[in-house]
């Protein structure tokens, strides 16, 4: 264990020193690797609220279907954290999600969240931000943009999170319930809210060292994370036996392609303060905003603790995609999200060993999560939605 700490020591102080050197943008982006399969591509710049600049790539259609002139209905993919838009074409035309969606007549929006490789120009460059900005700003100001740049006059869209973006939803659409009027359905791939009962000695031992106004904290906070390759961390994770790896980066099951593509864009850049709210999290077993300690609490919240977020609040229907393996979201913790979510439907991954990074590039993919994620959405553009709340709705594979 004081190994373990004085690694995190190590962590944290280098990437004071490494995470503001010049993040270069892959050789292989997702607007070429897009192209470079046939498919047509474009890039967007969306100004958010605060300034910041996120960039969102496109595919407007389908070069099989050539429906460019047909009524394309919008999907928003939004990747998980640290990483990015590659997350969504890494599996190639036959199996990734974005390009299953285009060929199935969507308009496919692929998100990107503020400084990663992408999106690191604002107006005023900060890293004082974590998961919280990014949903309640920035997927906010996608979301609009898509709806309007769609040219077709259409309200709502379809959402996909994987992780970090299933939290960044559910942040959006519990403080600005406004915005659940502009979702269609919502599929929550490895739902992350509630982390009460993780069972990792690795991230619980790493959220106790850098709890609330400890000197930890104060070296990491506010800070660009660094975007250097992970194979030394990794490796000593591996050698104390840290269960974590089997979650990010593993190759039993997996798509060797789509997996290494992931791994060479992993990590993609953020704020250290997006791991920092998780692990706050962790150890309060409770899903809040950003903790500051309990002297800023006062002034920023008036209370001692950060809120809850009022995920209640949440009228979209949701779909929540789980897997028993997975380190990052307990089954137990789904289900207590599940209930607290006016309309949840539940798909329970019927592989025992699913990881939490097998929701985007596993060998079976397609068949388990791809194929039935499109067919729900297709099955609610061929009907009008009921207009009436239907209450926790559950269905499991």
């Amino acid at each position: 264990m004081q190994k373990f700490c004085y690694f995190v020591l190590v962590f944290s102080v280098s990437s004071l020193v490494f995470g503001h050197l010049k993040c270069h943008r892959p050789k292989h982006t997702t607007l070429s690797s897009i192209v470079e399969h046939g498919y047509p591509a474009e890039y967007h710049r969306v100004i958010t609220g605060d300034g910041n600049i996120v960039v969102v790539f496109r595919i407007p259609y389908s070069p099989k279907l050539h429906n460019m002139n047909a009524k394309r209905p919008i999907v928003l993919l939004q990747h998980g954290l640290m990483s990015s838009s590659d997350t969504w074409i890494a599996s190639g035309p036959n199996n990734a999600l974005a390009y299953l969606l285009a060929d199935a007549g969507f308009d496919v929006w692929i998100g990107n969240t503020r400084g990663n490789v992408y999106s690191r120009k604002a107006k005023k460059p900060s890293w004082k931000f974590s998961w919280h900005e990014i949903g309640y700003i920035d997927m906010a100001a996608i979301i609009d943009y898509a709806l309007w740049k769609n040219g077709q006059k259409q309200r709502s869209l379809h959402y996909v999170g994987h992780s970090q973006g299933t939290t960044v939803f559910f942040v959006l659409m519990s403080l600005r319930p406004q915005y659940n009027e502009k979702i269609k359905t919502a599929h929550m791939l490895a739902p992350v809210a509630i982390m009460k009962n993780i069972n990792s000695k690795c991230l619980r031992c790493i959220a106790y060292v850098c709890r609330p106004g400890s000197l930890m904290n104060y070296l990491l906070s506010d800070e660009a994370s660094i975007t250097w390759k992970l194979e030394l961390i990794m490796k000593f994770l591996k050698k104390y036996d840290c269960p974590l790896l089997a979650n990010i980066f593993h190759e039993k099951d997996m798509n060797k392609t789509a997996n290494n593509i992931a791994i060479r864009h992993f990590p993609s850049g953020g704020s250290n303060n997006q791991i920092l709210h998780y692990l706050f999290n962790i150890r309060s077993g409770e899903f809040r905003q950003y903790d500051y300690g309990p002297r800023k609490n006062i002034r920023k919240y008036s209370s001692k603790r950060p809120p809850l977020y009022p995920v209640e609040r949440i009228k979209s229907e949701t779909h929540l995609w789980y897997s028993d393996a997975d380190t990052f979201t307990p089954v137990v913790d789904v289900l207590t999200l599940a209930r607290r979510l006016p309309k949840s439907i539940l798909h329970r991954m019927p592989d025992p060993k699913w990881s939490h990074s097998a929701f985007t590039v596993h060998m079976q993919v397609r068949r388990f999560v791809n194929d039935p994620i499109i067919a729900i959405m297709k099955r609610y553009e061929q009907k009008k939605p009921k207009k009436h709340i239907m209450r926790n709705i559950r269905y499991i594979l």
